[in-house]
């Protein structure tokens, strides 16, 4: 079983359980949210051994963080505790009017627990331990931005020998542009991080705001080292560039969207979970594809992936199924006919024989 660490920021979400505005709503939903943790919740739904390494404070709101990850799968035996800083917190807050504005949220992350991480954690024991071991560490802009000892930790993570007793290791770093957590800092330093990782994850538009570029090839010009850049374009398709000027290109699935939140953490836990279990480029790219799918249909930040089953057919099957392949809140069809593990002889002709790889 491949090993992967996933490390930043996890906050505690309060989400209005009714009401348009906060005001008018009557309760509050506690939830759990962050990028690197909702990788690593999607890396152990794949059957990945995902760890989570971060900080959190001494309240309420990290121990329900704590006990949610460890729940689903992910280890937390190298998260810290802080103390005196308070853990993270978020709130979404909804759109007065849905079908014209989207929602909105609300940090309160400043001078939190994560925030305070910096590269003295790459010290302790249980962390080197576990870095040492892990076929994978996943990072992402945003905790380059939260303070100047996370981009340090960040940096000092990147510089790290790739080569281990386990074999070869891949850094991957989601750019995660969060325009408002670099103001007052030169995104340069951003696009020099993402250079030094083995695997980059940004979105066209990510890539337009925060490098200037609207070109794939434009792009792999300014992140030349690489072995892969992957390129998220949203409703259209995701491309992975290799450094030889090569790519590889799938279309996105046709989509009842509810909700984009936590998508583009979906899609990375999908692509990096084909990567660590061997599969193809083109399947690595649908198996994000797939899991972007199911977060996109429901309101919370993280779907759930379809049963292995189902994944497998998504993945093996040709690409006139997979351009006629829709998924919605009930689940992934193919011209309305369900995907199922094991379909009957007069379902749908295309749903009967996959072509699965291993």
């Amino acid at each position: 079983m491949p090993t992967a660490v996933c490390l930043g920021e996890t906050m505690a979400v309060l989400t209005p359980g009714s009401g348009r505005t906060l005001s008018d709503a009557d309760e509050l939903r506690i939830g759990v949210g962050g990028a690197e943790s909702n990788v690593a919740l999607g890396l152990a739904a794949l059957g990945v051994d995902a760890h989570w390494v971060s900080r959190v404070g001494r309240d309420g709101f990290g121990d329900r963080i704590l006990r949610h990850l460890a729940g689903q799968g992910v280890g937390v035996g190298a998260v810290g505790i802080d103390d005196e800083r308070p853990t993270g917190l978020y709130v979404k807050v909804p759109s007065a009017d849905p079908e014209r504005t989207p929602g909105r949220v609300l940090y309160y992350r400043r001078g939190s627990a994560a925030a305070a991480l910096g590269p003295d954690l790459l010290d302790d024991p249980a962390v080197a331990d576990l870095l040492d071991r892990a076929d994978l560490i996943h990072l992402s802009g945003i905790t380059a931005a939260l303070s100047d000892d996370c981009r340090a930790l960040v940096e000092r993570l990147l510089g790290r020998p790739r080569d281990t007793p386990r074999g070869r290791q891949r850094i991957s770093f989601d750019v995660n542009w969060r325009p408002a957590l670099w103001t007052g800092r030169h995104p340069e330093v951003l696009r020099a991080l993402a250079d030094r990782a083995d695997v980059v994850l940004v979105g066209a538009d990510e890539a337009e705001a925060a490098f200037g570029t609207t070109t794939e090839a434009g792009l792999r010009r300014l992140l030349p080292s690489p072995e892969v850049v992957v390129v998220k374009d949203g409703a259209v398709r995701a491309s992975a560039l290799a450094r030889d000027g090569s790519g590889t290109r799938v279309p996105a699935l046709t989509v009842a969207t509810v909700e984009p939140v936590g998508a583009g953490d979906a899609f990375a836990a999908g692509y990096l979970g084909g990567l660590l279990l061997g599969r193809p480029e083109h399947e690595r790219l649908r198996a994000g594809h797939v899991a972007a799918a199911a977060t996109l249909t429901v309101r919370a930040d993280r779907g759930v992936l379809p049963e292995k089953g189902v994944r497998d057919r998504l993945l093996g099957c040709s690409d006139e199924d997979w351009s006629r392949t829709a998924a919605t809140a009930d689940g992934f069809a193919v011209d309305g006919v369900p995907v199922r593990t094991n379909p009957a002889a007069d379902d749908h002709p295309h749903a009967v024989e996959p072509r699965v790889r291993s």
